[in-house]
């Protein structure tokens, strides 16, 4: 009976236009509008020759670790040039600054740094992290230097070779350099966030499939239901083999619109192609979930319940970036648990974290979030389907 009823599900699914449109068709059509709209919109994104002040005061020009850095730092001859370092007076760094010529400005007092901006951004950060690495590698020397000659005091020998042991230091305090790379060209990628919504607005688009299934199983939505009802067969039999068809189904909507973006739009989603597949799987899930949820709680017809599928899937991905990028920012600074909980978000951000960073920690929480998120819907409406009676069919 599963099997029977498993392959007529699937041909009847397979029959009907409207979802083969939604299901295959329209996530196409709309990557390709993306495609269209993105292809060259990154082009110019890479890590440009920063401009600051430093305020050549005599604490500054008396710090021989501060001068050095900053010297190969700002070296024009060096591929890993980082800024472009104007050496003035306080007053001249003021100017500059107003005059948004620099994006800030150092200033050394008692050997400890003092960072001025007007404005917060991406290259205010590297030159404020620039400094506080600079300050720690700073007392470490301090701090390695005074254990050196109180261990040299401490044995007797008062004849130190202050050269040989400042060589030393600097060779051991410089073991473990960080690098500032430009990986820019590589990863940063805004309009990534454009596919990974449209991916996770598939995976939910999954979920009318849950409802027209979940329809035609119950008596009082649809003929078909009422004879499951009264037939002599399992009913939770007959909606599993039906949910399953439609997750097939939905699987091979998101295998197509890979193939397309990856070897057609040309797409990267990185490396991690397994991982990224068995993300868009669980998202498949959760979309399949949502749809036998609003199918079994919500009473009314299939065009109402379609309805509700798509304004939750489009709320959800309007949420996580696809009207616009800023807008997944904007909820994740102000109101991040509306995004903790919106399956879209889940699965855009677990694409993100994937493309972004180097640990899997992250990915396996919204993982793990939209398996959990599909159980609780799984359940509620098992639960909901057990206890449906009728007074006559």
């Amino acid at each position: 009976m599963f099997t029977h009823n498993f392959k007529y599900t699937l041909k009847n699914l397979f029959k009907d236009r409207t979802l083969i449109f939604w299901t295959f068709a329209f996530p196409i059509i709309l990557g390709t509008f993306f495609n269209m709209a993105f292809s060259n919109i990154e082009n110019s994104e890479s890590l440009n020759i920063i401009d600051i002040a430093i305020i050549e005061n005599e604490e500054f020009k008396n710090n021989e670790i501060f001068t050095t850095v900053f010297e190969n730092l700002s070296d024009e001859n060096s591929e890993d040039r980082l800024f472009n370092t104007t050496y003035v007076t306080e007053e001249k760094a003021k100017e500059l600054l107003e005059n948004k010529d620099i994006i800030g400005y150092m200033k050394l007092e008692d050997e400890n740094p003092k960072v001025i901006f007007n404005t917060n951004g991406i290259d205010q950060t590297i030159f404020k992290y620039v400094i506080e690495e600079i300050t720690q590698t700073s007392e470490i020397i301090t701090e390695m230097a005074t254990k050196e000659i109180s261990k040299q005091f401490v044995t007797g020998n008062f004849n130190i070779d202050y050269d040989e042991l400042y060589d030393r230091i600097i060779k051991l305090a410089f073991e473990q350099e960080v690098e500032l790379n430009n990986i820019s060209n590589k990863n940063l990628s805004y309009t990534m966030i454009e596919f990974y919504t449209l991916i996770a607005m598939t995976c939910l688009y999954g979920g009318i499939l849950g409802v027209v299934t979940i329809n035609k199983s119950l008596a009082n939505m649809s003929p078909q239901g009422k004879r499951v009802s009264v037939a002599p067969t399992n009913k939770i039999k007959v909606i599993l083999s039906s949910v399953c068809a439609s997750y097939l189904t939905q699987l091979i909507g998101i295998a197509i619109l890979f193939v397309y973006t990856i070897f057609v739009l040309k797409v990267d989603y990185g490396n991690n192609l397994g991982l990224v597949v068995s993300l868009a799987l669980a998202g498949c899930l959760a979309g399949l979930s949502i749809g036998t949820f609003v199918g079994t709680i919500f009473k009314t017809n299939e065009n109402t319940k379609t309805g509700i599928i798509i304004s939750i899937t489009m709320l959800g991905c309007f949420l996580s970036g696809m009207m616009g990028i800023t807008m997944k920012y904007i909820v994740d600074k102000n109101i991040p648990i509306i995004n903790k909980l919106n399956p879209a978000s889940m699965i855009t951000d677990g694409f993100y974290s994937l493309y972004y960073y180097d640990t899997l920690d992250r990915y396996i929480f919204n993982l793990t979030s939209l398996l959990i998120f599909s159980a609780v819907l799984i359940i509620i409406s098992y639960i909901s389907i057990r206890r449906q009676k009728y007074d006559s069919i």
